[in-house]
């Protein structure tokens, strides 16, 4: 298999294939000196270190027993290391009247509807601004922008006075929309669909469009290349999309801090918080560490299983 060197000589690039050896390899040219090899193996190390070195400190301290007001040693066994700060947050995690499972079914249903409604509108709007032409379309994509480029923090205001005048009456069912995980999502909701609308349009521009057109010419509708033709391709950028929604959603902290007041409502990050003490010491660092690892693990599963897609997204431009 033939490889080639790139070179650039007085001003232009010329290609030549690389030296063989006696033996019959291929000697590489512009081979990096042993020392800068070493050097760029110890930082890849130091780098890796930094990162893996917290996790694992989490994990050691969700297996100590002894609770310890301020831990300030590490040990990755430690003594009598046990599984007794999982069992007791998978109980009930906080003094609030409500359990583990409870709370991650209130997580799991906010980040999978803000991640499925962010896709389903998310890649309609960018299909038409995309592929169609219509009055309003650089104003309306504006104003998209615009609202991608606002702090999340600085919407909390408005959306808690406009959910708030909110009240739903269905039959028995009666609540405030504001202090519901229903309006959560919907404010949430609102804040992931310009990220949602830029990032798709960004990689459906990327496909082109003589595949839609030969497939009209064959007498395909335009919803049926739509579902048959433009989604397949744009599976990618839909797992990047939806991972980054479901992401936000699973660890989303402020809105429902803010508008949730019913403790059945709560969500595993609101728990989280509510493990902490006012000081270092009132905290029990083995439920916190264990629970923080049970909020962290789902989202590290969906990230690899989506991975595939998920890289296919990243580097074919569906964030350019």
């Amino acid at each position: 298999m033939s490889d080639y060197v790139q070179s650039r000589t007085q001003g232009r690039f010329s290609f030549r294939a690389p030296r063989r050896q006696a033996s019959g390899g291929l000697q590489e040219e512009n081979r990096l000196p042993l020392r800068k090899q070493l050097v760029r193996q110890l930082l890849c190390l130091l780098i890796a270190f930094t990162i893996i070195f917290p996790i694992l400190w989490i994990v050691s301290l969700s297996l100590d027993p002894r609770d310890l007001s301020r831990p300030t040693e590490f040990r990755l066994i430690p003594p009598g290391a046990s599984l007794d700060a999982y069992k007791r947050v998978f109980g009930q995690p906080t003094a609030n009247p409500v359990l583990f499972r409870e709370l991650a079914l209130n997580s799991l249903m906010l980040a999978g509807s803000v991640a499925l409604f962010s896709i389903a509108v998310g890649i309609l709007a960018a299909y038409s601004f995309s592929r169609f032409e219509f009055k309003g379309r650089k104003a309306i994509m504006f104003g998209v922008v615009t609202v991608l480029m606002l702090p999340a923090i600085a919407t909390i205001a408005p959306l808690f006075v406009m959910l708030n005048r909110i009240q739903i009456n269905i039959g028995d069912t009666q609540f405030n929309l504001r202090t519901s995980l229903l309006g959560v999502a919907i404010a949430l909701t609102a804040g992931q669909l310009p990220f949602a609308i830029w990032n798709l349009k960004g990689y459906l521009d990327t496909i082109p469009r003589e595949l839609e057109e030969a497939a009209r010419i064959d007498g395909a509708s335009p919803n049926l290349v739509f579902t048959k033709i433009v989604l397949p391709l744009a599976l990618p950028a839909l797992a990047v999309t939806g991972f980054l929604a479901f992401n936000a959603g699973w660890t989303e902290f402020a809105l429902s801090w803010m508008f949730l007041t019913n403790p059945k409502n709560f969500t595993l990050a609101m728990s989280l918080y509510n493990m902490s003490g006012q000081w270092s010491g009132d905290v029990p660092w083995s439920a916190f560490a264990a629970m923080a690892l049970l909020v962290a693990a789902p989202v590290s599963i969906v990230y690899l299983v989506l991975q595939k897609w998920i890289v296919g997204g990243l580097t074919i431009g569906s964030v350019k």
